[in-house]
């Protein structure tokens, strides 16, 4: 459930960069939608990386690294 809910974050933080990219390039610099698709991609990348830590903390996720 936890690795389905990190990728779900992944792919919602992905749809929120190419929106911000869109508005960069359709929006003359007049509306604040750049800002606010960008403030939501931090966010989302924020709450994946709490997430992962949590998974790694909790031992939901485990590394097999051989390093």
């Amino acid at each position: 459930m936890l690795k389905a809910a990190i990728v779900l974050m992944l792919l919602a933080t992905i749809a929120s960069l190419f929106s911000g990219l869109f508005f960069l390039v359709k929006d003359d610099g007049q509306s604040t939608r750049l800002l606010k698709a960008l403030t939501i991609r931090v966010t989302l990348a924020a709450l994946t990386l709490a997430l992962v830590t949590w998974g790694f903390y909790s031992g939901q996720l485990v590394s097999h690294a051989p390093f």
